[in-house]
């Protein structure tokens, strides 16, 4: 039981990791404007095996909570602002010289 217990613990930390990097996805596709139904199913469907996983873990009787340190996604800057910014500092008007 220890064994099942351990491994449910493992599945659920991977589980997280994985969910994680699909919600840091669908919000890349959300900011571009891009269709992100097939990630948030993929979402869907970890959210209802982590909640299954959940509820084995309980009825086993461990009732520790699960922490999964040290993970984050790093997120990127859309390449469009990037370019606007380069545009606004090339296109920026310069001083009359003082006569």
């Amino acid at each position: 039981m220890d064994n099942r217990v351990n491994e449910i613990r493992r599945v659920i930390r991977a589980l997280r990791v994985s969910m994680r990097e699909a919600e840091a996805i669908m919000h890349e596709q959300i900011n571009r404007d891009e269709d992100c139904t097939f990630v948030a199913q993929e979402i869907m469907k970890m959210r209802a095996v982590m909640s299954g996983l959940v509820k084995e873990k309980a009825t086993l009787g461990d009732s520790e909570p699960i922490f999964v340190s040290g993970v984050f996604v790093l997120q990127r800057r859309p390449a469009a602002r990037v370019a606007r910014l380069a545009k606004l500092h090339l296109a920026r008007p310069q001083a009359a010289p003082a006569v």
